[in-house]
């Protein structure tokens, strides 16, 4: 077996409370090598349809399910982590707060020392596009049965871009900051985009947001770089995380050529490598883990 040399390394992940999530199966990869994970969460409340609770979707991948997870605590999480003997710890934070963001190295730094890695998974997600109301309104409805997209404006724009992009450009700024002052010329940063983040109708904000964020990436390697830093971007297609019902999963696979959606540990392995010593050389790049996903837009 190869070694990632990742024993004892400190993980900080974003965003990882729902057990079903890309965050907690990064977390739980990291775990089984040898890692000491610190998991950054928040409980989202997300409005949808009463229906939806009352209903089967609460109880089956669908949007009532993924909304649940949601707005689980970490609990489960940390306890797959433990039960096989992993060391883990956590803190809830909104960071969409400035002083949320500030703080969480120092969180993280209170139970395991020094952050070796740096996952940011978090991310903010509303449907929304430039078609006035009166259109949107009508004519899109970007999940059948559950929330509607909505035309852009500032609040939209602003809480997209404070999770997806400010927080990430932040705590990359702080883990670097910490590498550089303690010399120890080694550190790995993975941050977490989006499938078609270089534009697409009805998820404006969102993808503009990671497209935002990989930017911010690959200047940070060429800065980084001289001190021992990578960071390399993940972008997922369409992964199981608890939000693919039945019947969109069947029209998703038409349009992936291995033929199925996407699972957590899909990700999660992909993030590993890019944290492992076998990915040293690597630095700068976005993997597509998609599946072939969108492959004939030549992207």
């Amino acid at each position: 077996m190869i070694d990632p040399g990742l024993k004892d390394k400190v993980v900080l992940v974003t965003g990882g409370n729902n057990p079903f999530g890309i965050g907690a199966a990064i977390a739980r990869a990291f775990a089984s090598h040898g890692a000491k994970i610190f998991i950054h969460y928040f409980r989202q409340a997300v409005e949808f349809p009463d229906a939806m609770q009352d209903s089967d979707q609460a109880h089956e991948p669908g949007l009532g399910f993924f909304f649940e997870q949601q707005r689980k605590t970490i609990d489960e999480v940390i306890g797959s982590i433990r039960k096989f003997g992993g060391k883990t710890a956590s803190w809830e934070g909104d960071l969409r707060e400035p002083g949320n963001v500030h703080c969480l190295f120092e969180q993280a730094e209170k139970e395991f020392g020094q952050v070796d890695i740096l996952v940011n998974n978090a991310a903010e997600y509303l449907a929304d596009t430039f078609l006035p109301p009166t259109v949107a309104e009508k004519e899109i409805e970007i999940w059948a049965g559950g929330p509607s997209v909505s035309t852009i404006d500032i609040e939209s724009h602003d809480r997209h871009f404070a999770v997806n992009s400010r927080a990430v450009v932040i705590l990359m700024s702080k883990f670097a900051d910490r590498i550089i002052k303690r010399q120890t010329n080694w550190g790995r940063i993975i941050n977490i985009s989006a499938d078609c983040a270089w534009g697409c109708p009805q998820e404006i904000s969102y993808r503009a947001s990671k497209y935002a964020m990989e930017s911010y990436s690959r200047s940070a390697a060429a800065e980084l770089g001289p001190y021992g830093i990578t960071v390399n971007v993940v972008s997922p297609g369409p992964v199981q995380s608890g939000y693919i019902s039945t019947e969109m999963e069947a029209a998703l696979v038409a349009d992936i050529p291995i033929r199925r959606v996407g699972r957590p540990d899909d990700i999660a392995n992909a993030v590993v490598f890019f944290a492992s010593e076998q990915a040293s050389w690597i630095t700068g790049q976005v993997l597509f883990v998609h599946g072939g996903h969108r492959m004939t837009l030549g992207r």
